[in-house]
C-alpha cells in the first residue's frame, strides 16, 4: 500500500498542481529515502529544472525533468506526497517556482527516491510484468494457464502482473467468487475471465473514488481517498459478508493477511 489506484491517483494530481513548475530548492531532512545518487548529487541534480512530465509504472511514480533526468518516486508502504506542504513532517521538501513545498513524507522510512539518467534501467522496473490495462482477457488467461501456484499471491507478484496488491486481490477475487487459496491454474476459462473484469472493474472503481486510506495514504492534498467505504472483503474480519452474510475471515497466505468469504468464493 499504495496500489495502483492510489498512486495513480496522486500521479493525475500532480499533473494539475506540480507539471511545468520549477524546482527551486530541495530540503532533505532525512537522508535515508535518497537510495541514488549521493545526497548532495541529488540535491543538485533537481536544483533550478522543470517538471516536464509525470508518469506511473505499477506503484512508481516518474517525474522526467528538463536536463533529462527523473526524479522515481517508490512510495511503498507508508510514503505520501503532499502539496502544498509545510515541511514539518517530511523526509524531504522541494520548494517549487510558485514559492509552495511538495513535500514526500515517510514515517517509516521504507519508501525510495531515486534521481536516474534513464528510469527505463531501472531494475524493478524491468522486471515488472504488464498492468491489467495493458493486456486483454485472452492474454490474462493464457498467463494463468501453467501456473500451479495460488492465486492471491500470484495476483501480488509485480513480476507477473503489476500494480496489484493485497488490498485489491482480495476485492478481487471477492467479486469473482475465488477462493485466494485456490491454484490459479484450476480456474476454469470462465473463471478467469470473470476474474480479469473485476480486476480491472475494481481498479477503475478505486481510482474514481481517489483510492483507499488505509494505513498512510493520502491523496496529494492531504485528504484521505473514500474507497474504503466501498471494500467488500478487505479488513472485514468477522463482519458479515455483504452477499451472503456469512462471517469474512482472514488467514495468513504468502507472508500477507489475506480477507475472504468461505461461502461465496470457491
Amino acid at each position: 500500500m499504495p496500489e495502483l489506484p492510489e498512486v495513480e491517483t496522486i500521479k493525475r494530481e500532480l499533473e494539475k498542481a506540480i507539471l511545468g513548475k520549477k524546482i527551486l530548492e530541495v530540503c532533505v531532512h532525512h537522508p535515508k529515502v535518497i537510495r541514488e545518487p549521493k545526497v548532495e548529487k541529488f540535491k543538485k541534480g533537481l536544483t533550478a529544472v522543470t517538471i516536464k512530465n509525470i508518469l506511473r509504472k505499477a506503484k512508481v511514480l516518474i517525474l522526467e525533468l528538463s536536463n533529462g533526468k527523473s526524479l522515481v518516486i517508490h512510495l511503498k508502504m507508508t510514503g505520501q506526497l503532499v502539496y502544498p506542504g509545510n515541511g514539518q513532517k517530511s523526509r524531504v521538501s522541494f520548494r517549487l517556482s510558485d514559492k509552495k513545498l511538495l513535500d514526500f513524507n515517510d514515517q517509516r522510512l521504507f519508501a525510495e527516491l531515486r534521481l536516474l539518467d534513464d528510469w527505463r534501467k531501472l531494475k524493478f522496473i524491468q522486471g515488472l510484468g504488464p498492468e491489467p490495462f495493458d493486456i486483454n482477457a485472452g492474454q490474462f488467461k493464457a498467463m494463468l494457464s501453467q501456473k500451479k501456484s495460488k492465486i492471491k499471491p500470484l495476483l501480488m507478484d509485480q513480476t507477473f502482473i503489476s500494480g496489484i496488491g493485497n488490498l485489491y486481490a482480495a476485492e478481487a477475487l471477492f467479486r469473482a467468487k475465488v477462493h485466494p487459496q485456490r491454484p490459479a491454474s484450476s480456474l476454469s476459462e470462465k473463471e478467469k475471465e470473470l476474474l480479469f473484469k473485476e480486476i480491472k472493474d475494481t481498479l477503475i472503481e478505486a481510482i474514481q473514488h481517489k483510492g483507499s486510506s488505509v494505513d498512510q495514504y493520502v491523496q496529494l492534498s492531504g485528504s484521505p481517498g473514500d474507497y474504503a467505504k466501498y471494500h467488500k472483503v478487505y479488513d472485514r474480519k468477522g463482519k458479515p459478508c455483504l452477499v451472503c452474510k456469512t462471517p469474512v475471515q482472514r488467514i495468513a497466505l504468502g507472508g500477507r493477511g489475506t480477507y475472504f468469504c468461505p461461502k461465496c468464493q470457491k
